[in-house]
């Protein structure tokens, strides 16, 4: 029975140690089966792809380009989901009068903390960054700025993209147009890239 045990927490430890290295999350709980308290681990979903094949090396230069350009933005899209999510949360605590001003120093303050970072987005990414936002908050970039901001300041954002070749209200479509970049965040999701 203590051999049992010293290879069930082998495995667990070993377990983690790969998991930790590819930053995915394991839920460890225990079960009661016949008397005994047995581990119970549930490990998150890998998806796996086959091999990918390219036609030459050109595609397989692009297809490396929008793999560097998901792995730079997709924490950006995150970092934006999880930002509008505290956001709202703490706008239902102020009375109505106050929200605006609220949300200017919000504005500002992300300005001040990542506006550098957002400044040295290639167009590329900029695009990809708009489709990625739109697949973390389940809205458009327009959407979203017009929720917080107001029509006005939504449209002229909503200027300033297209004078850059992209526009806030692009969707993801993850079956479609961007069936590589979804097979790209599945695998950064999952700790295979």
């Amino acid at each position: 029975m203590r051999i049992q045990k010293c290879i069930i927490v082998a495995i667990m430890w070993c377990c983690g140690i790969v998991l930790a290295a590819a930053q995915v999350t394991v839920r460890v709980d225990s079960v009661e089966y016949n008397g005994d308290t047995i581990p119970h681990i549930t490990f998150p979903t890998l998806h796996k792809f086959p091999p990918k094949q390219h036609k030459s090396n050109r595609a397989k230069q692009q297809y490396d380009r929008l793999v560097r350009n998901v792995k730079r933005v997709y924490p950006l899209a995150k970092m934006v989901r999880q930002t509008i999510l505290e956001t709202y949360e703490v706008l239902q605590y102020f009375p109505e009068s106050e929200r605006e001003a609220h949300l200017k120093r919000v504005e500002k303050g992300l300005i001040e903390q990542y506006g550098k970072q957002f400044k040295k987005l290639s167009r590329t990414q900029g695009r990809l960054l708009v489709k990625l936002v739109d697949r973390e908050c389940n809205n458009t970039g327009y959407a979203i700025t017009k929720a917080f901001l107001g029509h006005t300041r939504a449209n002229v954002y909503q200027g300033i993209a297209l004078l850059f070749g992209n526009s806030l209200n692009k969707h993801y479509d993850p079956e479609g147009e961007d069936k590589e970049v979804e097979r790209i965040v599945l695998q950064i999701e999952s700790g295979q890239l």
